[in-house]
């Protein structure tokens, strides 16, 4: 639908006349066919307002232009947004039925009609819109704006229609009183947004079929195949909505404008072009309040990367829910929000919703399983998305090139918080399946020397600021002792085990770390089976303050009487660094002789030990307690001054390393298991 603006050079010598009918024309207007009084800005103005532009005829030559003027009916307002097509009632049909996806605010009135008059609409004849009422002044200024928005994108009209839901004009009728009616005109893009898309039962088949999936389309997204599990089709289907959205926010905020409304309610996919529609942006803002220019640029640019991140925000918001379907839920999804509002760190997304979506999913969660593929690069995109500080989110380009949204076709260089965040991950999944065999071992120690040769953070400086909170055991290098072939006193059911650190003065380097090892006592004899009983915790508390130091790695070295020689693992170890796959990766010529690492200096320690119910027996199985407890846990989680070093850090991860060259691997917990 055509757009109409005007231009009047400053001699007032012509006037420039735009038209947007599916082409961009202008037309000329001379002084002979339009009088202009040269002295009055005002009269020059309410003289051009009696021109009127056609928005749905034909484009004329500029000489028919200057022997007769074309007609509209501009839009009459104090704030009026600009020359619009303006219909009337009368050129629709409107229909019966209105389609669920296109529900509105409780300030606007939706109908579906479709367009009756052949004459000067033309284009649209016979073809479905949606009528929107707009009852209050508010909705109002946002229909307004949605047509001012319009003028501002129009210039790049291929990328406006295929990501943008088009407005078409508006409808204006005068009451009797005071009070106008404005109804916005704008194009119908199926019956769903794409969250009913989402809620229906057989929505991957419905969505594939009416993005007509086929070898060529998902080439789009690197891939080269159709069909497969359920799991490849719902990522691929994920990879080509994730990316058209990102195309169609990075086409708004490359003219400045921020969407500040991205919900999957305003969301709709076009069956004719396959295309995302970004919604009406009635809503949208501005990045700059003066112009880019101007001695408010700092203030601006500060305005321009909140407004860039909060639509950042809102898409990882949509991507988790497309991903994970448990967040449609208003309550679990208040749970991710109250969870990201007290402040705790996005990377923690998987140890926090893990217990929610293994809940009702016994035998795996599918949005699970595609943010853990390709070492758990779903989670790395939702957590830069959704980063606490605005200026940690990542741009839509950026997010365009993550290997998440990449397919494998595409060969995509990971940087090296990928790599890092890869291996951490990888690390994590092996724990989980906890059937330490001699190759799982192995590859875990791997995982965590080259997680140690690519710490970030060396200095105890950022060690005091990443090493407070609560983490989780994950793993330990040394011997692990259960219960099966033993026949201990007390049976102890180990739970989790916590490593809570807190600085204990911020004028120096002291912290206070707070060992938490939580089990069940199973005084029944029928233990395999049955696994309850007294619940309770021991406890060990401690300081220690941090220092700066190294750790030596001793090669083969020939002497008189005897040699030092390198570890198998880590001669191994670089042996992968050499390899072809790492060497692009890591470019290391030969093995460190020693590694950057936050030295601890622990003091004495206290233990307690608290049981829920009182027991019935005497003392000793209060000592027997203890020392199973002790036999189990890896003893440096009893004996906090076994840790001697910390070896890497960062804000999901932890390694510390005790004195006989045991690692224990950490992951941050949630601050408050409340929210869950």
């Amino acid at each position: 639908m055509a757009i109409c603006g005007f231009s009047i050079n400053p001699s007032l010598e012509s006037v420039e006349v735009w038209h947007f009918n599916g082409n961009l024309s202008k037309t000329l207007i001379r002084p002979s066919c339009l009088r202009l009084n040269r002295k009055s800005p005002c009269s020059a103005r309410r003289q051009f307002q009696e021109v009127r532009c056609s928005s749905l005829r034909k484009a004329v030559s500029p000489m028919e232009s200057e022997e007769n003027a074309p007609t509209a009916t501009p839009i009459s307002g104090e704030d009026e947004p600009g020359h619009v097509a303006r219909f009337k009632m009368s050129d629709f049909k409107v229909l019966d039925h209105v389609s669920v996806g296109l529900a509105g605010r409780a300030d606007e009135v939706v109908f579906e009609a479709v367009v009756k008059d052949s004459g000067s609409c033309s284009p649209l004849y016979n073809s479905r819109v949606v009528l929107r009422r707009l009852t209050s002044a508010r909705a109002q200024r946002r229909g307004r704006r949605a047509i001012e928005v319009l003028k501002k994108l129009v210039h790049r009209r291929i990328l406006y229609h295929s990501y943008s839901m088009q407005v078409y004009g508006c409808i204006l009728s005068h009451t009797s009183g005071a009070q106008s009616s404005f109804t916005l005109v704008h194009g119908y893009h199926g019956s769903f947004s794409l969250r009913h898309w989402l809620q229906q039962s057989d929505w991957l088949p419905t969505l594939e079929a009416t993005l007509a999936l086929d070898e060529e389309s998902v080439r789009r997204v690197g891939d080269d195949s159709v069909g497969g599990p359920a799991v490849t089709r719902q990522l691929r289907l994920i990879r080509i909505l994730m990316r058209d959205l990102l195309i169609g926010v990075n086409y708004l905020h490359s003219h400045g404008i921020a969407h500040t409304e991205l919900r999957l309610e305003n969301v709709h996919i076009s069956p004719v072009d396959r295309h995302i529609k970004v919604g009406i942006l009635g809503n949208a803002a501005d990045f700059y309040d003066n112009g880019p220019n101007g001695s408010a640029l700092d203030g601006n640019m500060d305005r321009r990367q909140m407004m860039i991140a909060f639509d950042m925000r809102c898409v990882g918001f949509m991507m988790a829910k497309m991903v994970l379907r448990e967040l449609m839920d208003p309550l679990i999804f208040a749970k991710l929000k109250s969870f990201l509002m007290k402040g705790n760190d996005p990377s923690c997304l998987r140890e926090f919703l893990l217990p929610i979506l293994t809940r009702n999913s016994p035998n795996g969660n599918v949005g699970l399983q595609m943010l853990d593929r390709n070492w758990g690069a779903g989670w790395n995109l939702l957590s830069l998305l959704l980063a606490v500080r605005p200026s940690k989110r990542i741009s839509c380009l950026d997010a365009l090139r993550h290997p998440f949204l990449c397919g494998p076709r595409w060969r995509v260089v990971p940087s090296m918080d990928i790599i890092r965040w890869g291996l951490g991950s990888t690390a994590v999944r092996i724990t989980e399946e906890y059937i330490y065999r001699q190759s799982q071992t192995g590859r875990l120690a791997h995982f965590i020397e080259l997680m140690e040769m690519l710490n970030p953070h060396s200095r105890p400086k950022n060690w005091l600021e990443l090493l407070p909170g609560k983490w989780r055991l994950l793993y330990s290098t040394g011997r692990h002792i259960g219960l099966t072939f033993r026949q201990p006193p007390v049976r102890i059911l180990i739970g989790d085990a916590h490593l809570t650190i807190v600085k204990a003065s911020k004028l120096n380097t002291s912290l206070s770390i707070l060992s938490e090892i939580g089990f069940t006592v199973m005084m029944g004899h029928d233990w395999p089976h049955d696994k309850s009983g007294i619940s309770g915790k021991l406890q060990v508390n401690s300081l220690t303050s941090l220092k700066a130091g190294r750790r030596l790695y001793l090669k083969e070295k020939a002497t008189e009487g005897f040699s030092l020689r390198q570890s198998n693992s880590e001669d191994s170890l670089f042996g992968k660094l050499s390899s072809r796959k790492w060497r692009k990766a890591i470019p290391l010529k030969e093995f460190p002789s020693s590694l950057p690492v936050a030295k601890l200096l622990p003091d004495d320690i206290e233990v307690s030990m608290t049981l829920n119910d009182p027991l019935t027996q005497n003392v000793d199985v209060a000592r027997n307690i203890v020392k199973e407890i002790r036999t189990q846990v890896p003893p440096e989680m009893f004996e906090l001054s076994n840790l001697v070093c910390g070896t890497y850090v960062d804000s999901r991860m932890l390694v510390l390393r005790s004195v006989n060259g045991t690692a224990l691997i950490f992951t941050r917990s949630c601050a408050d298991e409340s929210c869950r």
